[in-house]
């Protein structure tokens, strides 16, 4: 069942009712019994029971295997387009030059 809000037109008086969602909304302050006008409310947020909700529930083993594999640095490959950059590491002193 919902919780509505209502505040009232006549005193300011805010408050909620957990109601039935077919009720009829509430026309009489409880404070002061001046009209009550029903609010819009932010409604709930939805809460996830179960499996199958998590990015890690549904991946199988292959799935998780091959992703290693794929996120592994693999051996540094060159070629003669490398040899042309405009820094190069001295390999005797590792320095940038």
């Amino acid at each position: 069942m919902p919780t509505y809000e209502y505040k009232c037109v006549d005193c300011g008086y805010f408050f909620e009712e957990f109601q039935s969602i077919n009720a009829d909304p509430l026309t009489t302050c409880p404070e002061c019994g001046g009209r009550v006008k029903r609010l819009i409310g932010v409604g709930n947020g939805f809460l996830f029971k179960g499996s199958g909700f998590y990015i890690t529930d549904y991946r199988n083993d292959t799935y998780k295997k091959d992703k290693e594999k794929s996120e592994k640095p693999g051996p540094a490959t060159s070629s003669k387009s490398d040899d042309n950059t405009l820094s190069k590491k001295d390999k005797t002193t590792g320095n940038v030059t």
